[in-house]
């Protein structure tokens, strides 16, 4: 992943010398296994874990004379540990390691994608009370439907971000586990068996895959990457929102702008937004890398490696970007600069014409067939949208409607304030049972 989109702790986590610290923890885990169990003597045991270190230099100077990556790495520790060398990776495939490793990291950068999600999910629950009366017109198919609040807008994504870490903390269990099962999986090393399996694993918080062959299955990692790209696609979204209401002609809400910045190169006017649509941008590597990790499912027999030049590239780019994007949002979404004046400018452009479904109940109830109230209302609403005229005044003169509706009850039904009415309802829902 360039450095433009990554932040420290996941740049970090899937250096290359990680990469070889995260093998090396694999390893000694095995080897303490092993020398507490038997298998390999104890003097060998602890001269392994005392004197193995990470010389990337010298596992790139032995690759590429052997071009075999867990070769080099395994060659340039024997070389370290003298007489005991022939206890380190004893039993082991290199798929023992790399998988096993690979879950390691999964895990760590899952954990802190979960620290960013609950701090992205913090932010929109703020905004959310702080706005929770604010009316704001409601909008299918981009075209004014009926008064809503930002805060009731802001609460939606909130409860959709907390399905979202349920998904990623199932995704974690099913990625958290390790296999140290030897060629095939079948534990016919000798050194290898359920036991040191199950004590190198324990002591990296990892589980044991029931059953494995030379890998650990990928559909694993496809539920983890498809997790994390349902996760992007929801950021995506609340993106695409940002974006909708920054528009000029609804300007309802602005991305925070320094006092420095420029929009354009060219006009000086110009408030873009920008980290928005930077947001909706990255998701779409992310969706794509999920189907990458769907294509590494179906692998030859015990193991092929059609899997690994894929997952060098998906995981580390998924996770920094997905880290990326919700400190991103997260950043955005304190600083989202609210125009409520300006949504009660936009809720008044139609005259009305959103108390329309409240209007057609009314009729209903006062005897009128479904059919005919619909037909006066419908008519009324066109002639106001048509010819630029006040939806109330129009229908306080129909008269159909002189025996139906007093001038009161129109008056009653175009009070914004009544679509207040669930708005604490539907927040206690909405925070108590996600919280």
């Amino acid at each position: 992943m360039i450095q433009r989109y990554q932040r420290d702790a996941l740049r970090d986590l899937w250096s290359l010398e990680n990469q070889y610290a995260s093998w090396l923890e694999v390893e000694l885990a095995v080897v303490r296994a092993q020398g507490e169990l038997g298998f390999i003597p104890k003097e060998a045991s602890a001269k392994i874990t005392t004197r193995a270190s990470v010389d990337t230099n010298r596992i790139a100077t032995i690759e590429a004379e052997v071009c075999h990556d867990v070769v080099a790495f395994v060659t340039s520790i024997e070389e370290q540990v003298g007489s005991a060398a022939r206890y380190f990776h004893y039993g082991l495939t290199s798929s023992d390691v790399l998988d096993t490793a690979l879950a390691l990291r999964l895990v760590r950068a899952l954990d802190l994608i979960l620290q960013g999600l609950n701090d992205l999910t913090s932010a929109i629950k703020i905004r959310a009370f702080e706005y929770k009366n604010t009316l704001i017109i409601g909008r299918s198919h981009g075209i004014h439907a009926e008064p809503t609040t930002f805060g009731l807008k802001l609460a939606v994504y909130y409860a959709e971000f907390t399905r979202h870490r349920e998904r990623l903390l199932a995704a974690r269990r099913t990625i958290a586990v390790g296999q140290c099962s030897g060629p095939v999986g079948n534990f016919s090393a000798p050194g290898l068996t359920s036991e040191v399996e199950r004590m190198a694993l324990e002591s990296l918080g990892l589980a044991s895959a029931p059953i494995s062959n030379q890998i650990l299955q990928r559909d694993r990692h496809g539920e983890y990457f498809c997790a994390l790209a349902l996760l992007a696609s929801s950021l995506d979204k609340m993106a695409v929102e940002i974006r909708h209401l920054a528009r000029t002609e609804v300007g309802e809400v602005e991305e925070p702008f320094g006092p420095g910045q420029k929009g354009s190169s060219a006009m000086p006017h110009k408030k873009n937004p920008i980290g928005a649509e930077n947001i909706s941008g990255l998701a779409r590597i992310v969706r794509g890398h999920a189907l990458a990790a769907l294509e590494n499912i179906p692998l030859w027999h015990e193991r092929d490696i059609s899997h690994s030049s894929v997952e060098r590239i998906i995981a580390p780019d998924v996770t920094t970007l997905i880290d990326y994007m919700l400190h991103r949002l997260t950043s955005l979404i304190r600083g989202l600069v609210v125009h409520p004046e300006r949504m009660i400018g936009n809720l008044a452009l139609t005259g009305g014409l959103y108390n329309s479904q409240e209007l057609l109940l009314k009729l209903c109830d006062r005897g009128l067939s479904r059919v005919e109230a619909y037909a006066i209302i419908q008519q009324n609403a066109l002639k106001a949208q048509r010819e630029g005229l006040d939806f109330k005044t129009l229908l306080e003169n129909e008269p159909r409607l002189a025996d139906l509706l007093a001038p009161t009850e129109i008056a009653a039904i175009f009070t914004p304030d009544r679509f207040l009415v669930a708005v604490e309802f539907i927040f206690d829902r909405v925070f108590t049972s996600s919280t």
